[in-house]
């Protein structure tokens, strides 16, 4: 790989800004099971609906590096955004809770795949590795504002005597700004040939996979996966569980945006500094903790909070964590394909959880889907501390061989 640059300040901070904007159109996707339900149907059709993204995400992840190689990065997310735009629109216009949701689902993938997958790529071609894990942070702050904020428009939305569609059609006005300011992006990435040639993505190849997948890296992109199914299966029904414990789900995404985005912007620069072994391990503890706070503590708008912000910090860090370790972890001249199968795998969760989860809630009930993310969380921390093990194991070792 080329030796990187740093960040122009400016440029990075209309990067953040765009992807929040961009974000918005995911974010809103947490109201579709109180859409849905006013519709007449229940979280196991709204767990259809979010988990057909799923599939666009495969073909996403295929084609990014393709597009980017041949639009440029920035202009291959500006074309790909306008599937967001389309998704939200369609998730407000289209009437009932059948079919025609689930193509908008599909667009929503296609779109959010495109553009999660070839940011931090941007990033890590725009960085030296030892910073990578500092401006991931900063990306991921600026997606994780976005992301909260879809939600919090629904609420803003009810406060104000407006319907639920309202924040849909917010949501795909803010993309529609993030598309442009992408597009223009694009051009000035092109004025900067030492920027655009570290931005190339290599195509992703089935030798490549193999190689990654073959790597330590493989335990980043299994951890952000199994993540990505807590924040999914929380997120995504977070409404139910609020309406079940009669308290105000807009709590849990000002707790949890609150705490992610200033544990990535303030304290990520801190925590990639430490060991990033002992740092996912502690880390992904916390988030292991939050999800019991939400299974037997939680019982009013305190300890609700509490448990959100619990969880925004353990799921945030961890992410950024794990993100720089896939990235630096993956064999020599394949950090792109690591860093594509990295959003695949936190794809597969955050998108295909859902499916499984609407289904649980609606046959057995909130508390055994709970349960179900506390055995997937605990055994995220399981492979943390594996790895913790297994490093002094090998020292030990060398040692004695030495």
């Amino acid at each position: 790989m080329r030796s990187s640059v740093p960040v122009g300040g400016k440029l990075f901070a209309l990067f953040c800004l765009a992807s929040y904007l961009l974000s918005l159109s995911y974010g809103s996707t947490f109201l579709l099971s109180l859409l849905i339900h006013s519709r007449g149907g229940n979280e196991h059709d709204a767990g259809s609906v979010i988990s057909m993204a799923m599939l666009s995400t495969f073909v996403a992840v295929m084609v990014s590096g393709h597009l980017s190689d041949a639009l440029g990065a920035a202009r291959a997310i500006a074309w790909l955004g306008i599937l967001l735009v389309l998704a939200c629109l369609g998730f407000a216009l289209t009437p009932g809770f059948g079919e025609g949701l689930m193509f908008f689902g599909l667009s929503l993938g296609l779109g959010w795949g495109v553009f999660y997958t070839l940011g931090p790529i941007i990033v890590a071609m725009l960085v030296e590795p030892a910073q990578r894990a500092k401006y991931f942070a900063l990306l991921s702050g600026s997606m994780m504002t976005g992301i909260g904020s879809g939600p919090l428009l629904g609420r803003a939305a009810s406060a104000l005597g407006l319907p639920l569609t309202a924040a849909f059609y917010i949501a795909a006005v803010a993309s529609l700004i993030g598309i442009v300011m992408f597009w223009r992006l694009g051009a000035q990435l092109k004025q900067r040939p030492n920027l655009l040639g570290a931005a190339s993505v290599s195509k992703i190849s089935w030798a490549a996979t193999r190689q990654v997948l073959s790597s330590k890296a493989v335990f980043a992109i299994i951890m952000v996966g199994l993540g990505g199914c807590v924040f999914g299966g929380l997120s995504s029904f977070q409404t139910s569980y609020a309406a079940a414990q009669s308290l105000d789900y807009s709590l849990f995404f000002l707790g949890f945006m609150g705490a992610a985005i200033t544990s990535r912007l303030f304290i990520a620069s801190l925590v990639v500094k430490r060991d990033a072994y002992w740092a996912a391990c502690v880390l992904s503890g916390v988030m292991l903790v939050s999800i019991l706070l939400f299974g037997f503590v939680v019982h009013d708008s305190g300890s609700y909070l509490v448990a959100a912000i619990t969880l925004g910090v353990g799921y945030g860090l961890t992410y950024s964590v794990i993100n720089g370790l896939a990235a630096n972890e993956a064999p020599a001249g394949t950090t792109s394909q690591a860093l594509l199968l990295f959003s695949l795998a936190y794809f597969i969760g955050v998108f295909g959880f859902p499916f499984l989860a609407g289904k649980v809630i609606v046959e057995y009930g909130m508390p055994t889907l709970l349960m179900g993310v506390l055995a997937v969380a605990a055994l995220n921390w399981l492979i943390s501390v594996a790895r913790l093990i297994w490093r002094r194991v090998s020292a030990h070792k060398i040692l004695q061989a030495t």
